[in-house]
């Protein structure tokens, strides 16, 4: 083994690492004291691991803590971000006289406006690494994708529905890692995935599965089935971009992650809004506000569950992000009086079962791996 690092500067006051930022570092020989670092561990003495005291043998640096968070804020962090979600879409839905391309670019300039400082200060470059260019193309071409597929959605048909369908996107997360990073998929992964289209066809209800007449459909049924199609196109965008950001990892910072989904959807949105010739400027007064409003909660929103995943595990969270579709009933029958039919509640159970029940399951195997790993130190 090299000369062993130096371990952080005791000036240091609190080093705050999520629990899961790093792999332990790992060591196939027994610790002894010639291989061990300054701090007495077997490694490096200053990894992540160490610094958390994952190993029993090694004392904590001292002038170094970790920051304890409350009991809960996770939880209720990912109930904070569900509620401002959810506003920003009630906000969306009473937005009728633009496009929903053209609020996905005005939502994109809002996030690139708060992007760019913290991509100065971290010092992350507008490019990224080379060999990761093509990963942050295809991140920001299918995030942006979502996002515009569902903002469609929303206006199209009623919140609550457009909602539940894109809750669906976990399970096809699961067989997407399948398919391109050959992730292990059961059979509980393709009940859950049959569970979940068996929700969306209750929800979207075809004519050829319910008969031409559909009753408790909102408006047109031609803008609820393209409504459905659009947001089900939505959930595969998401799924796509939980991948590439998987196979990324933590080798390009969040920063440039959000900054590429900014640049290409605003040019995406761009090019679509040209083309289909919509682009209309914003009534004054209240359709103005709304805007503003909806790209400060969403960011807002994207900020809390962060944090939420910074400090929670992954399937409390799963459990808690169910609340967004609560919402989305509650803002719908409060302020669109529109109530959900069988259907829809039918729909919407099975799909946040499914989505969660993927979620809980991959976190409980991730959990079982990390205890076995430790144990065979």
């Amino acid at each position: 083994m090299g000369p062993a690092q130096e371990g952080p500067p005791a000036e240091v006051e609190e080093l705050e690492l999520p629990s899961e930022a790093q792999e332990p570092c790992l060591e196939p020989d027994l610790p002894s004291e010639r291989d061990s670092g300054p701090s007495g561990c077997p490694c490096c003495g200053s990894c992540a691991s160490c610094l958390r005291g994952s190993f029993p043998w090694r004392p904590r640096v001292p002038g170094i803590k970790k920051k304890r968070a409350c009991p809960g804020l996770g939880l209720f962090y990912t109930v904070l971000s569900a509620f401002f979600f959810a506003v920003a879409s009630l906000f969306l839905k009473k937005i009728q006289n633009l496009h929903a391309v053209e609020v996905s670019a005005i939502r994109c300039i809002f996030q690139m406006s708060f992007v760019l400082p913290g991509m100065i200060y971290q010092k992350t470059g507008f490019f990224g690494p080379r060999n990761k260019l093509v990963f942050l193309f295809f991140r920001g071409l299918f995030g942006s994708s979502a996002m515009i597929l569902l903002y469609y959605a929303i206006q199209v048909m009623p919140l609550a529905d457009a909602i539940v369908i894109t809750f669906s996107s976990p399970v096809f997360t699961s067989l997407f890692a399948w398919i391109f990073l050959k992730e292990k998929y059961s059979l509980w992964d393709l009940l859950f995935t049959l569970f979940t289209i068996t929700g969306v066809i209750l929800i979207a209800r075809p004519p050829f599965l319910f008969g031409s007449k559909v009753l408790g459909i909102e408006g047109e049924y031609t803008d609820h089935l393209r409504g459905s199609i659009a947001a089900l196109a939505s959930a595969v965008a998401m799924a796509s971009t939980f991948v590439i950001l998987r196979k990324v990892g933590k080798s390009v910072h969040y920063f440039l992650s959000i900054w590429y989904y900014a640049v290409i959807g605003l040019i995406v949105c761009l090019i679509a809004l040209f083309a289909m010739d919509v682009w209309a400027l914003p009534n004054c007064g209240i359709e103005r506000l709304l805007l503003i409003l909806i790209g400060l909660l969403g960011l807002a929103g994207q900020i809390f569950i962060t944090k939420a995943l910074q400090i929670e595990n992954a399937g409390p969270v799963a459990i808690m992000k169910t609340m967004d579709v609560v919402f989305a009933f509650i803002l719908q029958m409060l302020f669109l009086d529109q109530l959900p039919t069988w259907w829809t509640v039918g729909g919407a159970l099975c799909v946040i079962a499914s989505s969660s029940g993927t979620v809980i399951r991959k976190w409980h195997q991730n959990s079982r791996k990390r205890t076995l790993s430790v144990n065979e130190i």
